[in-house]
C-alpha cells in the first residue's frame, strides 16, 4: 500500500466560532481502459473523511480514519476497490471534516493552539495492479459542502439548501468547481490502524416527547453516545436546533454539567443545527458525536414533533462482546449493564473519559478500567492502537502526558504515576486475556523508559508524589483528595514494577526484570518506613484507599495482614459501613475485602441504599456510571444542597466492580499472575444474598463458563472450558 504524502485542501482558511468555513467536497474523475483485477485506494483524511467511489460510499466507519496527533501518527485506511471500478469513466469523491486537526471547542486543552492546526486536507492514492495510477494533486476539484460548521466536541451545522445533487456521481459536471490547493504535510509517521472502526451499532427510539419552554424535549431510555437522525417534512429555510444533554429540567434540558471547565457556552457546545430544504428530508451528522439521554429540539412546528422525528444512533468502536455476567441480584445486574454501557459509550477509537464534555484519552481512566474492558470486550487491538499514540507522545526522558492524543497539554499537569501506569496496565491485561505477546513486545522499551524516569522522581523520603491522586473522592470534588499523594503514587508504581517484572519475565528480559524488582523493593521498603507501624497504616495517614491499596499491592508483610484488614474494617465502620474512597481506592477496596473473607461487606457497600453506594445513582435513574459520588439535593439530578453541580454522568473509571463480579462472584481467573496462559482458576465466592450466578469469557478460541446455584443441599457449580485449558478448582 502506498502512503501518499500529497496532501491537498480547499483552502488554508480553517473554521472557527467567529468564521464558519464549510466542510469541503473533493472529486476526481478518471477513465480506465479495462476493468481492473486488483485495485486499492489508501486515504488519509484529516481530520475526518467520508469517501465514495462511483457514487457508492465505501467509508469503513464513522469519524474515520482515527483520532491522533498528525505530527505523531498519520492514519491511512485501505480499500480494495477492484469490484467497484468500471471500464470507462470513474470518480472518487470525498467529504472532509475538521476532526482533531481543527478543534475550536478544545481550547481547554490547548488544541486550538496546536502547531498542526489546519483546514481539512487529504492525501489519497489509487493503485491498480500494484502500480500507482493516481494521487491527490491540484487537479482534484473542490467545492463547499452543506456542512457549514463542524467540531467533534461541539457539534455540526448543516444547511440542506446548499446540497449539490449528484456531486459524487460519475456524470456530474464539476467544471465550475475550484481546483484543490497543495497543503502542508504533517510530520507524523504513516500507519494503517489494526483496531476496529467506530460504527453505528444500534438505534434507540424515544420513550417520551414533551412540549416544554420554546421547544420539545425528546427523552431516550438510556444515557449513551452517538448522534440523532432527524427526519422531517420541512419548509425551506426552517432552522432546527438540537441541544444534547444528560439532564432534563422543567423548561427543557440542562447542560451545565457538560460545559468544559471555565469555558463559557457560546451557543455551540453539544448542539447540532439543521436548516431545511423544502419537503421530506433526513439528516444524520457526519463529523461529530454527543453523550446524551435528552435532546431539546427548537424550531419544530407542532405537527412536526412526532416520535419518529428523532432516532438515537448509538456510536462506538465496534468492540465485540467477549464476556457476560448475570446473577440473582437485580442491583448487581443493573450495575453490570451500566458499566458495559459506560465502557462502550467511552470507547470512540480509544478509551475516553466521557462522551460529552471532553472526549479525551485520559490515561488514568484507561488504567483503572483496563481489566473490566478486557473481561467484557475484545479490546486488545484497540488498546494496541492507542498505545502507538501513547508511545509517540512519550518524551525521550520517559515523561507521559495525561491525555493522548495531545498537542502538548498534560505534561505539566494531569499525569503522574496513577495515570502513567496505563502504559503497563493495558499491556498486562491485553496479554492476560488473549495470550498474545504482541502488545508486550511493542511497548516494552517504553515501559523501561518510563520506570527509569519514575525512579528519577524520588523525593527526599525515597517515595513518589508527582501527579494526580485519589481522584473524585466520595463527598468531595475531583481534586479534593483525602489520601496522601505519596501513598497512592508510590503504591501505584510498586504495582507497575510488579507487572513490568512479569512482562520482562515473559519476554526473557532478565536485566530489566532485575531492575524492576530492585525498584519495587526500594519503594516498598521506603513506603513501609514512613507509613507502616505495628502492622497497619499510621493513624494520621490511614484512609480506606491507603489501607486497601497497601494490602492489595502487598506493602504489608503476610504476618501483618490480619491487623491491616482489621484497620480497614474499622475505617469502613467509622463511616457507617460506607465506602470512602476515590477512584484509585475503588480499584482495590472491594477486591481486598473479598481477598480477606469480607465478601458480604463488599457487596453491601456496592448495593445498599443511601449515600454513598453505587445503588445511590441507580435510585436516581442512572443508566451509566457517574463521575462523582456527591450527595444531591432533594429532587435534584446534578446539584448539591449548596448549589454545586456534578460533572459527567457517563464515566467508566468507577467500573472495576464489573471485574469484581467476574473474578470474585463468578470466580473466573484467567492466567493468574501471568504464570501460564493455559491455566484458569475457578474460585467463586458464594456471597450471602446471591443464590445464582453465571459468567462467561471467550478465551483462546473457546469459552470459559461458570454457573453456580445455591440449593437445599449446598451450592452446585458447573464449569465448562476448552479441553486444552487446565482448570484449577478453588472452592
Amino acid at each position: 500500500m502506498r502512503y501518499s504524502k500529497n496532501f491537498i485542501q480547499r483552502s488554508a482558511v480553517f473554521n472557527t466560532y467567529d468564521r464558519h468555513v464549510p466542510a469541503p467536497y473533493f472529486r476526481k474523475k478518471f477513465s480506465l481502459s479495462e476493468k481492473p483485477r486488483q485495485a486499492e485506494i489508501s486515504v488519509c483524511g484529516l481530520g475526518f473523511y467520508r469517501i465514495w467511489l462511483n457514487g457508492k460510499e465505501i467509508t469503513k466507519g464513522m469519524l474515520s480514519p482515527y483520532i491522533s496527533n498528525p505530527d505523531d501518527i498519520l492514519y491511512y485506511d485501505a480499500y480494495d476497490v477492484a469490484a467497484l471500478l468500471e471500464k470507462g469513466d470513474n470518480v472518487i469523491a470525498l467529504l472532509l471534516g475538521n476532526g482533531f486537526l481543527n478543534d475550536p471547542a478544545g481550547d481547554v486543552w490547548n488544541f486550538d493552539k496546536a502547531q498542526f492546526r489546519d483546514a481539512p486536507k487529504v492525501a489519497l492514492s489509487l493503485e491498480i495492479g500494484g502500480e500507482t495510477f493516481l494521487e491527490t494533486d491540484t487537479s482534484f476539484k473542490t467545492a463547499d459542502s452543506p456542512i457549514t460548521f463542524d467540531d467533534y466536541r461541539a457539534g455540526e451545522h448543516y444547511d440542506a439548501r446548499r446540497e449539490i445533487s449528484g456531486w459524487n456521481a460519475t456524470d456530474f459536471d464539476d467544471a465550475a468547481w475550484d481546483n484543490a490547493v497543495t497543503a502542508k504535510t504533517p510530520k507524523g509517521e504513516p500507519r494503517t490502524p489494526v483496531c476496529p472502526p467506530v460504527c453505528a451499532v444500534r438505534e434507540i427510539r424515544p420513550s417520551a416527547v414533551q412540549k416544554c419552554g420554546n421547544g420539545w424535549r425528546y427523552t431516550f431510555p438510556e444515557n449513551n453516545a452517538g448522534v440523532c437522525r432527524l427526519t422531517i417534512d420541512g419548509e425551506e429555510g426552517q432552522k432546527i436546533k438540537l441541544t444534547y444533554a444528560e439532564v432534563a429540567v422543567k423548561d427543557g434540558v440542562d447542560i451545565d454539567n457538560i460545559v468544559n471547565g471555565g469555558f463559557p457556552d457560546v451557543g455551540y457546545l453539544h448542539r447540532d443545527v439543521y436548516v431545511c430544504k423544502a419537503g421530506k428530508q433526513t439528516y444524520t451528522p457526519s463529523f461529530t458525536y454527543h453523550g446524551f439521554q435528552y435532546v431539546f429540539v427548537e424550531g419544530l412546528k407542532d405537527g412536526q414533533a412526532k416520535e419518529d422525528a428523532l432516532v438515537y444512533v448509538v456510536m462506538h468502536t465496534d468492540l465485540k462482546s467477549a464476556g457476560s455476567f448475570t446473577c440473582s441480584d437485580a442491583i448487581v445486574n443493573r450495575l453490570q449493564e451500566n458499566t458495559r454501557r459506560s465502557d462502550l459509550a467511552n470507547f470512540v477509537h480509544f478509551p475516553t473519559d466521557c462522551p460529552q464534555r471532553e472526549k479525551n484519552g485520559w490515561t488514568g481512566d484507561a488504567a483503572l478500567s483496563a481489566e473490566q474492558f478486557m473481561l467484557n470486550f475484545e479490546a486488545e487491538k484497540s488498546f494496541r492502537e492507542w498505545l502507538y499514540n501513547v508511545r509517540a507522545a512519550q518524551t525521550e526522558e520517559g515523561v507521559l502526558p495525561g491525555i493522548v492524543p495531545t498537542s502538548g497539554w498534560g505534561f505539566a499537569w494531569g499525569s503522574g504515576p496513577a495515570w502513567d501506569t496505563a502504559l503497563v496496565q493495558l499491556c498486562y491485561y491485553g496479554y492476560k486475556y488473549t495470550a498474545d505477546e504482541t502488545v508486550l513486545r511493542e511497548n516494552f522499551e517504553s515501559v523501561v523508559k518510563y520506570l527509569r524516569y519514575a525512579k528519577s522522581k524520588l523525593n527526599e523520603n525515597g517515595l513518589l508524589a508527582y501527579g494526580l491522586g485519589d481522584w473524585c473522592p466520595v463527598g468531595r470534588y475531583n481534586d479534593e483528595v483525602k489520601t496522601s499523594l505519596e501513598i497512592t503514587d508510590t503504591l501505584t508504581i510498586i504495582d507497575t514494577c510488579y507487572k513490568a517484572g512479569r512482562i520482562a519475565d515473559l519476554l526473557g528480559k532478565t536485566a530489566e526484570k532485575a531492575e524492576f524488582n530492585a525498584f519495587y523493593a526500594l519503594l516498598r521498603e521506603n513506603f513501609r518506613k514512613k507509613f507502616v507501624e505495628n502492622g497497619e497504616i499510621k493513624k494520621e495517614f490511614a484512609t480506606q484507599s491507603a489501607v486497601s491499596m497497601a494490602l492489595y499491592y502487598k506493602a504489608f508483610e503476610e504476618s501483618e495482614c490480619e491487623t491491616a484488614v482489621k484497620q480497614l474494617i474499622e475505617l469502613i465502620a467509622e463511616k457507617g459501613d460506607r465506602f470512602d474512597v476515590g477512584v484509585l481506592g475503588a480499584r482495590t477496596l472491594f477486591r481486598t475485602l473479598s481477598d480477606f473473607g469480607h465478601d458480604a461487606l463488599a457487596l453491601k457497600l456496592i448495593t445498599q441504599e443511601g449515600f454513598p453506594s453505587y445503588r445511590y445513582h441507580l435510585d436516581r435513574g442512572a443508566t451509566t456510571l457517574w463521575e462523582n459520588f456527591i450527595p444531591l439535593a432533594d429532587g435534584e439530578y446534578i446539584r448539591t444542597a449548596d448549589g454545586r453541580k456534578l460533572d459527567s454522568l457517563n464515566h467508566h473509571f468507577w467500573g472495576d466492580i464489573s471485574a469484581w463480579f467476574y473474578k470474585y462472584i463468578a470466580g473466573i481467573r484467567i492466567n493468574p499472575a501471568l504464570q501460564d496462559p493455559l491455566t484458569v482458576e475457578i474460585a467463586p465466592h458464594f456471597i450471602e444474598g446471591i443464590d445464582y450466578c453465571r459468567a462467561e469469557r471467550a478465551y483462546l478460541g473457546g469459552k470459559i463458563a461458570v454457573e453456580w446455584e445455591r440449593g437445599k443441599d449446598g451450592v452446585h457449580v458447573n464449569v465448562t472450558a476448552p479441553s486444552k485449558i487446565k482448570i484449577v478448582r478453588k472452592w
